[in-house]
């Protein structure tokens, strides 16, 4: 039996598949017919690569110097593991010398024991002798001894001899008794010596363990910190080439941006404008534009002055009355390119930087709004622009202060 929904259902999407390749083809029209990026476009794109960069740069690099000081502070732990290990060493020593001399006295006493077993075994069996003799014959009354003398001499004599009978009898028991605790004292001593000895090697065992499970430790440290550091030095090195190459497009960019304003304008400087109105500091604006970087830190660094855009060649006022005390090329300055400093008196001065070229020499007296130079795009710049900067004693602080 046909099914009653399935034309509609072809039909529903026939009309989605006409739908949907006139919308492919509406944005194949569109991309065909966009126009290209302007120089400007292509340059915003690449300083913004730079400026993630650069960003990136500046975490590298603290990383790196952070790793540094840590494996620094690494090396002193090792050093000073070092001389606990010197320190452990000696210590060692003695406990080695602690457990030969230890060793050696108890194989004297062990010596020393045979000795006495040997004297009292001897000793034991005169006394079992003498035992035996006193039970067979019975003991020697001292009256008996007289009653049976014969004469006074003969009572004497047998008396001297009664007594050292006795006494060789007392001699030989306290003989047996001084062996006997001689070797008892012998036996302590083994017992103490083998404790020392047992005690001395599990401090040196403990010791040693210790040492090894410290050093294990901070070599494993050290090892994983040189080869973090070691990464991120590739990764940045890697970073500088992008950078490198992003700069060398920017500046092809930036000249045929400039070349562009050059034949857009005629190569005619650009009038210098009417006269500003001081702040209520005094200052005066060098350029009328818009601020497009203000004063602070941006991409990790410190922006120390604020950014003005204006055409190249747009003549730049000295902010006040003062005097030039330093202006140099692009090749002097690095990224500032062409700049002049004008001194106000009492520490104050401001900076121009930028510039396409001087109006002005070190050394010359300058009026409020008087033409000190010219806007432009020299040194480490993202376009024709100005870069303002008012510094106290030599230290930036934010132009819109005195502006």
């Amino acid at each position: 039996m046909p099914n009653p929904t399935a034309k509609p259902r072809r039909r529903w999407l026939s009309s989605l598949l006409a739908m949907t390749l006139a919308l492919l083809a509406s944005c194949l029209l569109t991309a065909a017919t966009a126009p290209a990026k302007s120089n400007s476009e292509k340059l915003e794109a690449v300083e913004e690569k730079i400026g993630k960069a650069e960003e990136r740069e500046g975490l590298l690099t603290s990383d790196i110097a952070a790793m540094g000081d840590e494996i620094s502070a690494l090396e002193g732990q090792v050093s000073a593991l070092r001389n606990q290990e010197a320190a452990a060493e000696e210590e060692l020593a003695a406990k080695e010398a602690e457990l030969q001399e230890a060793e050696a006295e108890l194989k004297e006493a062990l010596e020393r024991l045979d000795t006495l077993k040997a004297r009292l075994k001897r000793a034991l069996v005169n006394l079992r002798e003498r035992l035996v003799a006193i039970y067979t014959y019975g003991t020697t009354d001292i009256t008996e001894v007289i009653l049976s003398s014969e004469d006074y001499g003969d009572m004497v004599a047998r008396t001297a001899y009664f007594d050292a009978i006795n006494e060789s009898d007392e001699a030989l028991a306290e003989r047996v008794r001084s062996l006997r605790d001689e070797a008892k004292k012998l036996v302590r001593q083994r017992k103490i010596a083998k404790l020392t000895i047992e005690d001395a090697r599990d401090a040196i065992a403990a010791k040693e363990q210790r040492l090894e499970a410290t050093r294990s430790t901070l070599e494993s440290r050290e090892g994983a910190l040189l080869s973090a550091r070691s990464e991120r030095r590739q990764a940045l090195k890697s970073i500088e080439n992008d950078v490198d190459e992003h700069e060398e497009i920017a500046a092809d960019l930036r000249a045929q941006i400039a070349q562009e304003i050059a034949e857009a304008t005629g190569g005619v400087a650009l009038p210098a404008g009417p006269m500003p109105s001081p702040s209520a500091a005094g200052f005066i604006w060098p350029v009328e534009g818009t601020v497009t970087s203000g004063f602070g830190y941006r991409w990790g660094r410190m922006h120390e002055g604020i950014d003005i855009s204006v055409p190249e060649g747009t003549p730049i006022r000295a902010a006040a009355d003062g005097t030039v005390i330093l202006e140099q090329s692009e090749y002097e300055s690095g990224g500032y390119g062409n700049y002049t400093c004008v001194d106000h008196g009492g520490g104050l001065s401001t900076c121009y930087a930028h510039q396409s070229s001087f109006a002005v020499s070190t050394g010359a007296s300058v009026n409020q709004g008087d033409v000190i130079g010219y806007s432009g795009n020299t040194g480490h710049s993202t376009g024709p622009h100005l870069h303002f900067e008012v510094r106290i004693n030599g230290a930036p602080t934010d132009p819109l202060g005195y502006l």
